[in-house]
């Protein structure tokens, strides 16, 4: 990048109002993109779709068995105040490089710009599919989840027994009507993300005080805050007895980091976000900030207000959080907070799959994804990719079927979605580090904290990527294997094995969609894609020569 492209960066941060959808377009022209997404979002609305992905009130009851199991209180509570921490550290470092490039793509784009051309293609290539599998575990975990709370509160003053198949098929109808939303309503989303935000952040705070209120009895402080429980051994002898306190405690914090995972969504967002050099990355940053308060004070809530710990975990209901309801507010108010629950959970899977669909169409736009030509299409008449839609859904539903056969199945999906995530903003966050001659910055920036702040977030995904690839239940057999670590070696295999067999030869990374097309080359004919290839790599190729080093920013 230039420092002119620099220089614009910073005056898109303070156009007036009347003049900024230009700019927008001009700065997503500079990229190489056309605008064909519809442009009606504004920081709120970004910062919407991010907070309804993090979503505290599905992360936190999802996995609060898993928490009260694996270290129990004390590793819940400041768990997450070092998550928090953390994750704000690679928050802000992911929020710097996406105001230096508002793009669709995120972070594998991120990844192309910030290499060294030659390098490029492969950065952006590793970095794409690692986000797209985090992408679809999360939306596997949000709306297999939302299903597991519509089977509970179905057990409610009735006979209704749930079952593995019940629950996906609960599952496959929760992703269809979110398909449909994404597909036919897709002009309603900027609305349902207004009441999304009213939904979490309203919905979340009465519900800690009418369970305080109401509760008959709370725990004390000491249970809150120090209380170590360890249930994660199958035979009676959990991890900390055959490990450490230590190992129970890396794995535990999977409960937290997964609840602050999903932010990328407002990078995702920016080709339909106005300002979106600095809205982009404020959304990023707000949706953190404002997770982490809210959802330390629902953990706080949820703790103080547990009647029985033995029963709370071995709930008939098969969810300690809805156990919690029953013991404090009875059937009657239990029903009404799961709804709120279960439509936290509903919100935060729909924009989660608008998320997923959109990094899916920008990879299929630049030539990342099989069959690329026919998901690279946007819907003429919604300006939405609606094809990606339903591939996001129908991945998450695989991805989902696990858990007919595996007790741990759920938890396994969430590991995949954090380390898939996290491992795609760790790589263009790392090659800021490792060049920093390349990195120009745009008009969100850390100033003298920038570097520190990327070396220690890149640290943390590190730590986080193995941590979350661990054993969880003892002992470890076909009913109790963390199968991430197959999901993940899966896609390590196919996208390296696919690199060296054949990508390489014709993947270039984020195609300049708009030099291609002044060639007159159709981007989107299967025809011209010999084409298409040969104009990328020129383009390419003339970058490299005219830009071999780029003047050194802060």
């Amino acid at each position: 990048m230039s420092g002119d492209a620099a220089l614009h960066n910073i005056e898109v941060g303070t156009l007036s109002s009347a003049t900024r959808e230009d700019a927008d377009e001009a700065e997503l022209a500079r990229m190489g993109y056309k605008q064909e997404l519809k442009r009606d979002l504004g920081l709120l609305q970004n910062f919407g779709v991010s907070f309804s992905i993090i979503s505290v009130i599905t992360g936190i009851p999802s996995l609060f068995s898993y928490g009260l199991n694996t270290g129990g209180p004390v590793v819940m509570v400041w768990g997450f105040v070092a998550v928090s921490f953390f994750t704000m550290l690679v928050g802000l470092a992911m929020a710097e490089v996406c105001s230096a490039h508002p793009t669709s793509g995120g972070p594998y784009f991120w990844a192309a710009m910030i290499s060294k051309p030659e390098n490029a293609p492969f950065a952006s290539w590793v970095c794409g599919w690692f986000n797209l599998l985090g992408q679809v575990a999360v939306t596997t975990g949000i709306s297999y989840a939302a299903a597991n709370f519509i089977s509970t509160a179905c057990t409610f003053n009735t006979d209704f027994v749930p079952s593995a198949k019940i629950t996906i098929g609960i599952y496959a109808g929760v992703l269809i009507l979110q398909g449909l939303i994404n597909t036919f309503g897709v002009h309603l989303l900027r609305y349902l993300n207004n009441v999304s935000i009213g939904w979490h952040a309203v919905g979340t705070t009465a519900l800690v005080i009418a369970i305080l209120a109401k509760a008959p009895t709370h725990q004390s402080a000491k249970f809150v805050f120090t209380q170590f429980i360890d249930n994660t051994g199958v035979d009676g002898v959990g991890w900390s007895q055959r490990a450490s306190a230590a190992y129970l405690v890396v794995i535990g914090i999977l409960f937290s980091q997964y609840t602050l995972t999903g932010f990328d969504a407002s990078a995702h967002m920016t080709e339909e976000t106005h300002n979106a050099a600095m809205a982009g990355p404020m959304g990023i940053v707000m949706a953190i900030g404002v997770s982490a308060v809210l959802g330390w004070y629902l953990i706080l809530g949820l703790l103080f207000s547990i009647q029985d710990l033995e029963n709370t975990i071995n709930s008939p209901t098969g969810e300690p959080v809805a156990q919690i309801f029953l013991d404090t507010v009875g059937e009657k108010g239990a029903c009404v907070l799961m709804v709120i629950v279960i439509g936290a959970m509903f919100f935060c899977g729909t924009f989660s799959v608008t998320s997923n669909s959109r990094m899916m169409y920008a990879f299929a736009r630049d030539g990342g994804i099989p069959g690329r030509r026919f998901f690279q299409k946007v819907d003429a008449k919604r300006k939405s990719p609606v094809r990606t839609v339903w591939l996001a859904c129908t991945l998450s539903f695989c991805l989902g079927l696990p858990s007919l056969g595996s007790t741990v199945a759920f938890s396994a999906a969430t590991s995949i979605a954090t380390i898939g995530l996290y491992i795609s903003y760790g790589i263009p966050i790392a090659l800021r580090v490792v060049y920093r001659d390349r990195f120009v910055r745009g008009p969100f920036h850390l100033g003298a904290f920038s570097y520190p702040v990327a070396v220690v977030a890149v640290l943390w995904i590190g730590f986080i990527s193995i941590a979350f690839i661990l054993p969880t239940a003892n002992p470890v057999d076909s009913q109790t294997l963390n199968y991430t670590i197959v999901a993940v070696g899966i896609i390590l295999v196919y996208c390296l094995g696919f690199w060296a067999l054949s990508a390489r030869k014709w993947f270039t990374g984020p195609i300049k969609q708009m030099e291609v097309e002044r060639m007159g080359i159709d981007v989107t004919s299967p025809a011209e894609t010999e084409k298409l290839e040969k104009a990328q790599t020129d383009i390419n190729e003339l970058e490299t020569k005219s830009t071999p080093h780029l003047a050194p920013h802060s």
